[in-house]
């Protein structure tokens, strides 16, 4: 098995999130990483989802997300041929004689503390999840107490758009 991120082009309507979960559920495929919001244009949305499956199994999917009424467009984002990002939220202990440690680490990968209190910092770091998974790596050692990580977006390289191309064929 292998993960696929699929770009998906909705109409922002209640429950469509809901119908494209369960679908892929149904198949049997975790989802990995889920991440929703508004497009450029007020009546469609863009999901970007992460699965992990193999080659045909993904083709078959797609073939019935673009069954639903509410699905305009369903492309797969080659990571290549894509930008994806995250965004890291992570809570470490920073005491009096850790602090000017965990802040090298902070400048190192570009990342800004958001919250400081006595015996911790609240940093957060957006970038690639190799990027964000090696920050974790080097914050360890100094005592991990929180985090929370979002879900993958991303968006296809160059001038082409999928709701460019969605909304001149519909």
């Amino acid at each position: 098995m292998s993960k696929h991120t699929l770009s998906v082009l909705v109409e922002n309507k209640p429950g469509v999130l809901a119908r494209i979960a369960s679908l892929i559920a149904r198949r049997g495929f975790n989802i990995d990483s889920l991440a929703v919001g508004p497009t450029e244009v007020p009546t469609l949305s863009r999901m970007t989802v992460v699965v992990d499956v193999e080659e045909l199994p993904l083709e078959q999917v797609t073939k019935q997300l673009n069954k639903l009424v509410e699905v305009i467009k369903v492309v797969e984002l080659e990571d290549a041929a894509a930008v994806q990002r995250q965004i890291l939220l992570v809570k470490v202990r920073a005491d009096a004689a850790t602090r000017g440690q965990v802040l090298e680490m902070v400048q190192m990968f570009r990342a800004k503390v958001v919250d400081v209190a006595t015996d911790a910092l609240v940093i957060e770091a957006t970038g690639s999840t190799d990027k964000l998974r090696a920050l974790l790596e080097v914050l360890a050692p100094f005592g991990v107490k929180e985090l929370v990580q979002s879900g993958l977006v991303a968006i296809g390289r160059g001038g082409r758009s999928i709701s460019d191309r969605a909304l001149r064929t519909a």
